[in-house]
């Protein structure tokens, strides 16, 4: 697995520089009118990066099998923080919703923590026990906690990619028939007794709907597309990041790589991501135990999973969901993390 660990570096490192190069575009604009600097978040990247890549690599060279120790603690300790999030003064409210934890010197997002670790402590329980009902009730008590402060987006993430591992481990399919109706009410419920998610489904459905209101920012993300064209108007040459699209350098960002460098390099974007997960996939048929499978299987489909949800709602293939595009949005908690995850990936094809 010589050649796959060198491909997952390689596309992991060119995916982060070109993250790096799309956050500096896109937030030239809003840097320089709240900072007065037009590089303050490319910066802020670039820092994180340094920090995330430190980690992809050390990580890659340590042993996997040591984190199977600490999925207990790592569980444990990322509901704490969970909890922390929520208390006032803690936890910091922005648009309504209390998502990162302010430690003084830097703020981070638990929940992007719980991608990681429920995804080492489900690869540990599903190694020694295939039983529905202890799975179950880890995730739903993590996927409560993350929808208290509310975020759908990332409940949805962790909720698909752990369900694929506990499936794909060699589970009974039977609970199958069971997660599915239970999900869909439980989803169903979350946006009718939501304004704000029910104006998002409804305006999926009709996009001429509130042209200034509910629908603005999908149809802000579709212009940028269509502007776009076949090869872009240029790097740099965004018009519709002046202000005109929102999240232009965190959920958006995708819209803003497609009026630049037009729909080439929207499915470069796209190519890339599906390499990505085809990696993946060859690591956990070919990871060495049932803990390295099961992790390998949790990491990828996680990563993959939050792509084709990002991205499947830039060209409105699914209501605008608000996740970061992996390696390339702006935001310090989700780069670390998905640089961390993909070193432990690594780290797997390394002891294949």
């Amino acid at each position: 697995m010589a050649r796959s660990t060198l491909t997952i570096s390689l596309l992991v490192v060119g995916l982060t520089f070109f993250g790096l190069l799309m956050v500096g575009s896109s937030s030239v604009v809003d840097a320089a009118r709240d900072f007065g600097d037009k590089w303050y978040y490319l910066k802020l990247q670039t820092g994180w990066a340094v920090i995330g890549l430190a980690g992809f690599f050390l990580i890659s060279r340590l042993s996997y099998q040591k984190l199977e120790k600490l999925s207990v603690t790592l569980l444990l300790a990322t509901l704490l923080l969970l909890v922390l999030v929520l208390i006032p003064g803690l936890g910091s409210k922005l648009l309504g919703a209390r998502r990162w934890l302010n430690l003084g010197f830097f703020s981070f997002q638990p929940a992007e923590l719980a991608k990681l670790t429920l995804a080492i402590y489900f690869s540990s329980l599903l190694k020694k026990t295939t039983r529905f009902w202890p799975f179950i009730a880890v995730l739903g008590l993590s996927s409560l906690l993350i929808m208290l402060e509310p975020d759908l987006g990332t409940t949805l993430i962790l909720t698909g990619s752990s369900l694929i591992t506990y499936f794909g481990s060699g589970s009974q399919l039977r609970y199958l028939s069971l997660m599915i109706p239970i999900f869909i009410i439980t989803v169903a419920a979350l946006v009718l007794f939501s304004p704000y998610r029910l104006d998002r489904l409804k305006t999926y459905f009709d996009y001429s709907r509130d042209p200034l209101g509910s629908s603005y920012h999908i149809r802000q993300v579709l212009l940028s597309l269509g502007s776009g064209g076949v090869f872009g108007v240029g790097l740099g040459q965004s018009k519709q990041k002046y202000e005109f699209l929102p999240e232009a350098t965190t959920d958006s960002i995708f819209a803003v790589i497609g009026e630049e460098l037009g729909l080439v390099g929207g499915i470069a974007v796209i190519a890339a991501f599906l390499f990505f997960m085809h990696q993946g996939m060859q690591v956990v048929a070919s990871a060495p135990d049932k803990f390295g499978a099961n992790l390998a299987l949790a990491l990828t489909s996680w990563i993959s999973l939050q792509a084709l949800v990002n991205l499947g709602a830039m060209v409105a293939i699914i209501p605008l969901t608000g996740v970061p595009l992996p390696f390339i949005s702006y935001g310090g908690s989700s780069l670390v993390l998905v640089l961390l995850a993909s070193g432990i990936l690594v780290n797997i094809a390394r002891q294949s």
